[in-house]
């Protein structure tokens, strides 16, 4: 198993957060959406700006993995959890992990960390979104045993597609 260390995600991580985005958003889904059309809900979704400020939530915890050995480790993967409001469930609004690193336990690592983190602050279950075509996160998250609750469609970048929404009760 590969070596990487989860620590919290700064603001200046953006641009290390977005290229993984980037390069797993491409893995996925440039055969459902195209790559022109990944490209576009990156730049939108992954702006540095706006990543900065999601880093830095109070209500929210932004974990990056980082590989490779100091001083050459990088970032490697990255997850947001935010708590809900009220009775909602706490959100898990993204999780990736670059391509040339999947099943060597960074998501899973990624994934603890959000759920410990939320679980610590009270809340109870664990909502994402994912596309039902996208089989490596489907899979990602029945291992996790995050079960589909809903199932409904959603424009993304000017496309209709299919969503499953899962949950796990934390």
């Amino acid at each position: 198993m590969a070596r990487f260390d989860v620590r919290p995600a700064a603001a200046d991580d953006a641009t290390a957060v977005r290229r993984v985005a980037r390069e797993s958003w491409h893995a996925a889904y440039d055969d459902l959406l195209g790559a022109e059309t990944v490209d576009a809900v990156v730049d939108e979704w992954y702006d540095p700006q706006h990543l900065a400020r999601s880093i830095e939530r109070e209500d929210g915890v932004f974990p990056v993995a980082e590989g490779g050995e100091p001083p050459d480790s990088e970032v490697v993967g990255f997850a947001q959890g935010v708590l809900g409001d009220g009775d909602d469930p706490a959100e898990l609004p993204r999780i990736y992990v670059r391509p040339d690193r999947w099943g060597e336990g960074a998501g899973s690592a990624l994934l603890s960390r959000v759920e410990a983190w939320l679980t610590d602050r009270g809340a109870e279950r664990l909502r994402l979104v994912v596309l039902a075509d996208n089989e490596v996160g489907n899979r990602f998250y029945e291992t996790h045993r995050y079960d589909v609750v809903d199932e409904r469609e959603s424009e993304l970048a000017g496309r209709t597609v299919s969503e499953y929404v899962r949950e796990k009760q934390l």
